[in-house]
């Protein structure tokens, strides 16, 4: 482009106006990451400290702390962040010329927010925190208040036809806004409740606006390079003469075009048509959010399915362990038997259209109101009642279009999974679960009505109506159902908790570091494979005729999900968890097979009722493989998880093309649900990780580390489910905690199952305070479990299944602590019940045999074991204490029945037994040990040195159990806990030497 000019022609620059974008972009993230390495290599400690706590507690900087206190990050920041303001400038200035309209003012009020918002971004960047933190956090939290008119009115003003530059806008803004909630939050809990480590957590949401604010501003690159916007710079001012080309060489910087290509301003004009308006931008933005909301309402439903389906058998099976036997209860596992109600032609026609599904999908939310319930019976009606209806309307929306919906079925088990993993193993919106115990019952209520509200009021779309084929049926109905009925029992067994594949190959710790993967480090793991796997299905039904679909349903994939469960059984630790994960990925793959054969095949009654009958035989065997000593005919199943990994992998067969003849043409999905598919399981693969990090826990110490003494306590806790049929995870960890326990043992602990909601009893009470942990023998081992919590480094751990030729399997860790550089032998044991006698011989033979193999080293044992005490032989107490070389912690004691704490080769100096309240079943007991001086041993073991009995004052006060919880059922203790049987602690004195 040249002007008129009567002197030398004038030389241009000429430039992409997407390159200033670019530059922008780039100088930004290069400030905030230069500055954020410089400030973790000069001065990690000191920028993650702050007003209330420092290292190890907090341990990620804000950005604040980053850019604005340390030299020289703060000043190489600034330089950077300095050469960022011209482009910021450029940025504004040219998104005004883009959505520029003589019909709208709303661009010219977006260009005067961004002017401000970048003038507030200078406030903050150079201001900081030490400068004067009232100035720095007014601009702070102006910039962001600014960013509302911003972003927003930066999608009501792109143009339409620019659908994916405004997709990525609303995509964008959205999760910043969204990141704002959990940032105020967290502020609060550092600010004003001063929690260490919350800082730290702000920290996090802190980066992620930074990160989202920077990448909002780049969609304005593909925006610009969309429509050619050119940038022409003069260097020579000509000498101007009148032309017409004149008033176009007023500026030395304007807007030009490319031959070929319209002017730029007529791509302004043209961009907002002239009778366009505000309201009217508004109402396309949300007519193209609509496909976009339904995948989402569609999810959330999909996840409340999940939700009540898990927390059907929890809620059943609490009646089921109180009577040790089928209470009676269990017949509401037949309320998923609903599908048969199909069967009645005026109810199914009802049940098909939008307003029957709407209705029935309502009442399967009272398991989500049954919270507010106080009686476990009255939550079991509720939560069957709800089943039944949930269970009915899924049945019904799987066939109405299989493939759409077993990609969001297997969506909804990955969002209720990573909820579980970050919300301790707990399903927030669960019944069993309410306020005090982790759940958000309110708010996932609140969700599900919105979600049911956009499902009876959507539109069909376009896509839906123009392709009603569904694939043709080439097998009888049953090999259908068959494979569908497996699969959601392989879902809801192992792979609707991520750590429960973690718990089948868990077999403890070996030179102070675990065998194998930890539940709660690797637990992403497990979610990262489910969420790869459902990936290759999404595109296996995105391009039906690539190789990915055809493999999918290809005998020799069955073959290799069929060796990864194999090896997942055969094997441990590492291996065998590698082996889970290729199952996972199996599984999760074969969704839409499975989905598409029982969708096809048979009638809607007959597959939906043998599709819940499969499931619910596989359930009852894989319980009946631990619960054998209370079932009839149980003897059969006892042990064989074996049969049952085989059983729903022949289940699983017929979905796979073992002929030619056999039809397994995919049909494709839309192209926006496969792009919101791979957009959710990226952001459920994320969170999951974000929430492993946010979940570590601290690192163990000690409660009383100068005086060498360790307090250790033995609770059996009735599977983590209090006498009202809630979780107990809190009401433990508050016990725990006020009685200051370095070392505990937890007896009936293995949760991962579905009659427990495939739950974790340690996740609060590590990763709220710190405890390195050992979840014992794993739901393959079939006993009813047994961990050990501890503040001392587990120096090695073996597990042990002591013998039960009659009874049920009894578990036990031997574990080697390093207390204070004294390795002490902890041994944590359930023996078997009092109707099997030659059981309980031979298991405590054999913990005899481990204790005595230890002597004459420090050992305690923390212990389950059904005897009176000094009970002669067979009766296990004698065999313990004298086979065991073993001191009981007070043989004066004679009302015990099953806990016992035994030692060797330390000082007692204090028993306590505590009321369980209406947490469990059975109370907790604790015994307070000192270790000898260092390099010494005990030298007199005689009765009469460990029976100096004394009252607390003469001891010193760190010997002391808290005195909060002296009282008595009446008044007194500490939430229903109180010193009980002696009504107070019993101490003992050192001897002199």
């Amino acid at each position: 482009m040249a002007a008129a000019s009567s002197g030398p022609k004038s030389t241009h620059l000429t430039l992409q106006a997407s390159t200033i974008v670019r530059l922008h972009t780039v100088l930004a993230y290069t400030a905030f990451t230069v500055a954020l390495l410089l400030g973790l290599l000069l001065h990690y400690k000191k920028i993650v400290k702050n007003s209330v706590a420092g290292y190890p507690q907090e341990w990620f900087p804000s950005v604040s702390a980053t850019i604005g206190d340390w030299y020289p990050e703060r000043n190489v920041f600034q330089i950077l962040i300095a050469l960022t303001s011209g482009p910021r400038f450029g940025l504004v200035i040219l998104s005004y010329l883009q959505h520029y309209s003589e019909q709208s003012s709303l661009p010219i009020i977006v260009f005067i927010c961004g002017l401000v918002r970048t003038l507030f971004c200078g406030g903050w960047v150079y201001i900081t925190s030490s400068d004067d933190h009232d100035i720095h956090d007014f601009f702070m939290i102006g910039y962001i208040v600014l960013n509302l008119p911003w972003m927003i009115g930066g999608i009501f003003t792109t143009p339409t036809e620019r659908k994916i530059t405004r997709q990525k806008r609303i995509f964008i803004a959205s999760a910043f806004f969204f990141t704002i909630m959990p940032l105020v939050y967290f502020f609060i809990q550092h600010k004003v409740h001063r929690i260490p480590g919350a800082y730290t957590t702000y920290s996090f949401f802190e980066w992620s606006l930074i990160v989202l604010d920077i990448l909002y501003d780049a969609c304005a690159e593909g925006e610009l390079k969309e429509s050619n916007m050119l940038l022409t710079i003069s260097l020579n001012v000509p000498v101007k003469t009148k032309s017409p080309a004149s008033d176009q060489s007023k500026t030395s910087q304007k807007v030009s075009q490319q031959p070929g290509k319209p002017s730029q301003q007529e791509n302004i004009t043209g961009s907002i048509p002239a009778n366009a308006s505000v309201l009217e931008n508004m109402a396309t933005t949300l007519t193209e959010l609509r496909p976009f909301l339904s995948f989402c309402s569609d999810l959330y439903l999909s996840y409340i399915f999940w939700s009540i389906f898990t927390a059907l058998t929890p809620t059943l099976f609490y009646f089921s362990i109180w009577e040790l036997g089928i209470a009676g209860h269990e017949l509401a596992l037949l309320s998923t038997f609903s599908p048969i109600l199909l069967s009645i032609s005026s109810l199914s026609f009802w049940a098909h259209t939008r307003g029957g599904l709407t209705i029935i999908q309502l009442f399967s939310f009272s398991g989500l109101a049954a919270y507010i319930l106080h009686r476990p019976i009255h939550r079991l009606f509720a939560v069957a009642f709800s089943s039944a209806a949930t269970v009915l309307s899924q049945a019904v929306r799987w066939r109405q279009d299989a493939y759409y919906q077993s990609i969001l079925t297997a969506l909804g088990l990955l969002l209720s999974s990573v909820l579980k993993h970050a919300n301790h193993s707990n399903n927030p919106v669960w019944p069993f679960i309410d306020e005090r115990t982790g759940g958000y019952n309110k708010t996932g209520i609140v969700l599900a009505f919105l979600s049911l509200f956009e499902f009876h009021f959507r539109q069909p779309s376009a896509e839906q109506a123009k392709d009603p084929k569904k694939p043709e049926a080439s097998e009888h109905w049953f090999f259908g159902a068959l494979p569908l009925g497996s699969l959601i029992f392989i879902s809801h067994s192992l792979l609707s908790d991520p750590n429960t594949l973690i718990a089948w190959s868990w077999t403890g710790y070996e030179n102070g570091r675990p065998r194998g993967p930890v539940p709660t480090l690797h637990g992403s793991l497990t979610l990262l494979a489910q969420a790869l796997g459902l990936l290759v299905a999404t595109h296996s039904l995105r391009t039906p005729s690539s190789n990915s679909s055809r493999v999918l349903s290809h005998p020799v994939w069955f073959v290799l999900g069929s060796l990864s469960s194999f090896v997942m059984y055969r094997w441990r630790n590492w291996f065998g968890y590698v082996g889970g994960l290729g199952f996972a990925f199996f599984v999760m793959s074969s969704f839409p097979v499975i989905f598409a054969n029982a969708a096809v095949n048979g009638s809607l009654t007959k597959t939906s009722f043998t599709v819940m009958l499969v499931y619910c035989l596989l359930s009852l065997a894989s319980v009946w493989t631990v619960a054998y000593a209370f079932v009839p005919g149980g003897v059969y199943l006892r042990e064989r998880s074996d049969l049952v990994l085989v059983g729903q992998m022949l289940c699983l067969m017929p979905s796979f093309r073992w002929s030619a003849s056999s039809s397994h043409a995919f049909k494709t999905i839309t192209s926006s649900v496969s792009s919101y598919s791979r957009m959710t399981l990226t952001l459920i693969s994320v969170f999951g990780l974000i929430a492993t990090l946010y979940r570590l826990p601290d690192s163990p110490k000690p409660f009383r580390p100068g005086p060498r003494i360790l307090r250790a306590g033995i609770w059996t806790l009735h599977f983590g489910i209090d006498n009202a049929g809630r979780d107990s995870q809190r009401r433990v960890r508050n016990v725990i905690r006020d009685l200051e326990l370095d070392v505990v043992g937890f007896l009936e602990t293995d949760l991962y199952r579905t009659v427990f909601g495939n739950r974790d009893l340690t996740r609060v009470i590590t990763e709220e305070m710190g405890y390195h942990v050992d979840i014992g023998p794993g739901p393959n081992s079939h006993t009813w479990g047994a961990v050990l919590l501890s503040k001392f480094p587990i120096i090695n751990s073996t597990h042990h299944l002591l013998p039960s030729p009659r009874g049920e399997l009894a578990p036990a860790i031997e574990a080697v602590l390093d207390v204070y550089g004294l390795p002490v032998t902890i041994v944590v044991a359930h023996n078997g019940q009092e109707e099997d006698p030659l059981d309980r011989e031979l298991q405590s033979t054999e913990l005899a045999r481990i204790m005595a193999s230890t002597h004459p080293n420090p050992v305690i044992f923390l212990g389950y074991i059904v005897s009176k005490p000094h009970a002669p032989r067979p009766a296990p107490y004698q065999i313990l204490v004298e086979d065991g070389k073993m001191h009981d912690i007070d043989d004066e004691d004679p009302n015990r029945w099953c806990e016992y704490i035994l030692y060797r080769g330390l000082y007692r100096t204090s028993y306590a037994r505590i009321s369980r309240s209406t947490v469990t079943d059975t109370e907790l007991q604790v015994g307070q040990f000192m270790l000898p001086k260092h390099g010494h041993g005990i030298t007199d073991e005689t009765r009469e040195a460990r029976y100096l009995r004394a009252f607390k004052e003469d001891l010193p006060p760190e010997h002391w159990l808290p005195m909060e919880y002296y009282g008595n059922k009446k008044r007194g203790g500490v939430n229903g806990h109180f010193y009980h049987v002696f009504n107070t602690p019993l101490y003992y004195k050192l001897p002199e030497e």
